[in-house]
């Protein structure tokens, strides 16, 4: 997670995000066409993991997620009416905006991995532990790791069927530097 992160690298994320994924609620895409449209006010959001413990917050949901379509939280207020949130922003473009999307991001995205910062309003008790850290990131470079694997096998089948020999010879070594990074890691 980083600490400081560029409009430049939030509006990527953004773009990226609006070209990946689709919004169970069009307000959301309205509201981040909003932000892409307002250096202030997108210098000022930050995209984090548990939203609802922050003072201005957001929570967006893809129609691939399981999750709430949309809350907006205010003190301690929550609404579901996009509308009351858009206009907030526009009222208080200068306070800070704290947005968690939810969408599939198994392994992560790198450019998601790369705006997504520390919930500086996450409670003592809820935060996670060094050791479940250190657990998730082990399970996440695993993932990443077979991920790689099933991707060169694919693409080494591919080249089979094409009958490209000098691709599957290249891939073949590939497919082995990645097993061998993933033994070095496990021991």
């Amino acid at each position: 997670m980083t600490a400081s992160v560029s409009v430049g690298e939030k509006k990527q994320f953004v773009r990226w995000f609006l070209g990946s994924y689709k919004m169970k609620r069009r307000e959301c895409i309205w509201i981040l066409n909003y932000l892409l449209s307002n250096d202030e006010l997108l210098e000022k959001t930050h995209f984090v993991e548990e939203a609802h413990y922050c003072p201005r917050a957001m929570v967006m949901s893809t129609t691939e997620s399981k999750d709430i379509p949309f809350q907006f939280y205010k003190g301690k207020l929550m609404t579901a009416d996009a509308e009351k949130s858009f206009h907030d922003l526009r009222l208080h473009p200068d306070e800070p905006l704290y947005v968690q999307l939810n969408f599939p991001s198994i392994p992560p995205a790198p450019l998601y991995l790369a705006v997504l910062e520390e919930n500086p309003h996450m409670p003592k008790g809820a935060s996670v532990s060094e050791q479940d850290r250190l657990i998730a990131e082990k399970v996440l470079n695993e993932s990443l790791s077979s991920y790689q694997e099933e991707t060169i096998l694919k693409k080494i089948d591919e080249a089979l069927d094409a009958g490209d020999k000098e691709r599957f010879f290249e891939l073949s070594a590939l497919l082995s530097v990645v097993k061998s990074a993933k033994k070095m890691e496990s021991d």
